[in-house]
């Protein structure tokens, strides 16, 4: 999802709800409902939940109370509503945050809710990997994002090239647009972000950390991992395809240069084809997407980020919590809001209905959504992890020659093993 998914953000710090506006005790006509909505995934949501309000009303006979939080102050605010006990009762949680607030006692578990619901078999399996914890499900997949290649289709039309589907191609293609398009920046290596790295990473088959006897260890240092980081880093360092300004670029300056017409190909967000081309429509018809090949083909992991529907146990009536998560999780509302917000569905079957579709700038991330869709650590700690910027600071050493690939994934591990607590 943009940076502002990964970079997260939930809900704000309020005053706790009364009995009668938690819909606790009280008739059925002065119950009520908090929900606390990230702000600035859909460009204009009171819409489209003034006609969830009016279906949860119709449906329970309670009211809808939403409130807005802006994604850069959510996890903040998030945080200190637990700690003063005044959380809402249903919320939309960033994906990377779940289960650090189910491990601090926050969440309800929706397990046998799911089950019963018949939701199980249907939700995208990365986004409900990261709305697991000890192995129960406390978050309802909403709506995600996922990183694939997006690329000039009229460059790569004007010198014969084709989308790559291995890791050589990728390589060998960049190469060759350093030469055919002098002007342009073959294949950003950004360093201020870890999103794309991690694609290459799992690509080679290596991860970030791995859990055993209950203990996270990192494992960006371990040989298949540091392929993927060499890979990717040589790319800017030993093939010359990125450029040295890109060493401290994050997802939004990437998109910039998109949008300024610098960019031949690039790893970026199934959200990031919209923004360029609202903002330059001159593009219209000459960008195209492709899933981020794997080493020998297929499709390599990529980052799956967006939004989980939780239920806080600060909830007084469970029930009617649910009864909004259920509803939000209906296929015309969860369609409706995708189509919206430009984000995808967080049900496999909604997923392939667009990968299926065959639009251009948007089947080829579903296809990479339903294929290599997967999460980062579901340790709670990844988030100090990820506030530390680890593993971009890693990418940034090793691009501006401070270290080489082992020294650097060596350091970064021990930076990851401290904040796991070794």
């Amino acid at each position: 999802m943009r940076t502002r998914l990964i970079a997260v953000g939930a809900a704000l710090g309020l005053l706790a709800c009364g009995a009668a506006a938690c819909g606790g005790s009280g008739s059925a006509d002065d119950r009520a409902l908090t929900v606390w909505i990230m702000e600035g995934t859909n460009p204009d949501s009171r819409p489209f939940f003034k006609e969830v309000r009016e279906a949860f009303t119709e449906r329970t006979g309670a009211d809808l109370k939403v409130q807005y939080v802006p994604w850069p102050d959510a996890h903040d605010k998030f945080t200190k509503a637990m700690a003063g006990g005044t959380t809402p009762d249903v919320a939309e949680v960033g994906s990377t945050w779940t289960t650090e607030f189910a491990s601090a006692g926050a969440l309800t578990d929706l397990t046998e809710r799911t089950g019963r619901a018949g939701l199980d078999e249907d939700l995208v399996s990365g986004l409900r990997e990261a709305a697991t914890y000890e192995d129960r499900l406390y978050g309802v997949p909403w709506y995600a994002g996922v990183r694939a290649l997006l690329y000039r289709k009229d460059v790569f039309d004007k010198h014969g090239l084709a989308a790559p589907t291995t890791w050589k191609e990728l390589q060998d293609t960049a190469v060759r647009l350093k030469t055919l398009e002098p002007k342009m920046i073959p294949f950003p290596v950004v360093g201020d972000s870890e999103y794309a790295l991690d694609a290459f990473i799992w690509g080679a088959g290596g991860q970030l950390a791995v859990e055993k006897d209950g203990r996270w260890k990192s494992a960006v240092d371990s040989r298949k991992s540091v392929e993927g980081i060499r890979f990717y880093t040589d790319l800017a360092t030993r093939h010359g395809v990125s450029t040295k300004a890109a060493a401290t670029w994050n997802e939004a300056d990437l998109v910039d240069h998109l949008t300024a017409g610098r960019v031949a190909m690039a790893v970026s967000g199934s959200w990031t084809p919209s923004a360029v081309l609202a903002a330059a429509p001159e593009l219209k018809g000459k960008l195209a997407a492709a899933p981020i090949p794997g080493p020998d083909g297929g499709v390599s992991p990529s980052f799956l980020g967006g939004s989980h529907l939780a239920v806080f146990n600060t909830a007084r009536d469970q029930d009617l919590a649910w009864e909004l998560v259920e509803l939000l999780s209906d296929a015309e509302f969860t369609a409706k809001w995708a189509e919206q917000s430009g984000y995808f569905p967080g049900q496999r079957p909604l997923v392939e209905k667009v990968r299926d579709g065959g639009e251009p700038l948007v089947a080829p991330f579903a296809r990479q959504m339903l294929e290599g869709g997967t999460t980062v650590p579901t340790t709670p700690a990844y988030g100090q992890v990820q506030g530390r910027k680890t593993l971009a600071q890693m990418v940034q050493a090793i691009l501006t020659g401070k270290k080489d690939v082992e020294r650097a994934a060596a350091d970064a591990a021990r930076d990851m093993d401290r904040t796991f607590g070794d």
